[in-house]
């Protein structure tokens, strides 16, 4: 079942880059955008981590939790956040449950190749924990601030 616009949000429970669990229900309330990546450290997840930090401001002045998740390990994310200064929660899916949960575990290409992984996509979540809009095909320098631009679009 693929998730829309207006669906509840699945729940999860992972842990972040220090080791602290944390569920959706914690952020409820709150607007949340859940971010899925491939890999820590590799060239386009970089440039997403780092773009959601030079925004970062924004986003708290927007009261917007950002939350990364891969299926890289606690102290990969640790690592990642320590060497770009990444000022948000990044939460390690090992067991890939949360990432089939949303449904951007799926068919990837590279140079030719066919495998499984990680789709680049993101969820906004508003505060009553519905999915506000979905992420399918995301650039990873631009896309930032195209859900800061959607919040804001969102208030007016």
């Amino acid at each position: 079942m693929q998730l829309k616009n207006g669906d509840a949000a699945p729940p999860f429970k992972l842990a972040d880059q220090n080791g602290k669990e944390h569920e959706l229900s914690d952020f409820q309330g709150q607007w949340v955008i859940l971010y899925f990546y491939p890999k820590d450290n590799t060239p386009g997840c970089t440039r997403e981590a780092c773009a959601f930090r030079d925004n970062f401001a924004e986003y708290k002045k927007l009261k917007i939790k950002i939350l990364g998740i891969s299926a890289d390990s606690v102290e990969s994310h640790k690592k990642f956040v320590e060497k770009y200064g990444l000022p948000f929660t990044l939460l390690s899916d090992a067991s890939r449950e949360t990432v089939k949960q949303y449904g951007v575990w799926g068919k990837k290409k590279m140079i030719g190749k066919e495998y499984e992984g990680i789709n680049r996509m993101s969820f906004l979540i508003n505060p009553e924990g519905k999915i506000e809009k979905i992420y399918r095909k995301v650039k990873p320098p631009e896309h930032a601030e195209e859900v800061l631009n959607d919040r804001k679009q969102a208030d007016s």
